[in-house]
């Protein structure tokens, strides 16, 4: 298996690219929100909350490399903050309990490119070349 950025020789399709920017754009939104979301919009009082979101930082630059084991990795590292989410939903109220609502559709969308973003490199990866 080569270690090139895309772990296979094939070019990458329409759908590997625009399932890519999606999630670049989704982890940006969701990384964007737990900054606000706890240093300006509905602060607990404790700024040291905001960095929740460095373990959303770490696949990063495996996402814009491309490697799908940071794919694999974000979609398993969501499920925390979905958790937190639907926590916080159910148990704040106002703002809070917006943005903790919004923090939930994000991650499922977030989780959803990574799935098709994973689909799309496998299947292609299984497809013999003539």
């Amino acid at each position: 298996m080569s270690a090139g950025p895309l772990d296979d020789a094939l070019a990458p399709d329409a759908s590997v690219h625009a399932s890519r920017a999606a999630v670049v754009a989704l982890l940006a939104a969701l990384v964007l929100l737990g900054l606000v979301w706890e240093l300006w919009l509905a602060p607990t009082g404790s700024r040291a909350l905001a960095l929740k979101v460095l373990p959303l930082v770490w696949p990063l630059s495996g996402v814009l490399a491309m490697r799908l084991a940071s794919y694999r990795a974000l979609s398993l590292l969501l499920w925390l903050y979905v958790a937190e989410g639907a926590m916080r939903a159910a148990t704040e109220r106002g703002v809070s309990a917006r943005l903790a609502w919004l923090e939930l559709v994000l991650c499922l969308l977030l989780f959803t490119a990574c799935v098709l973003h994973i689909r799309s490199r496998t299947r292609a990866r299984a497809t013999p070349v003539p």
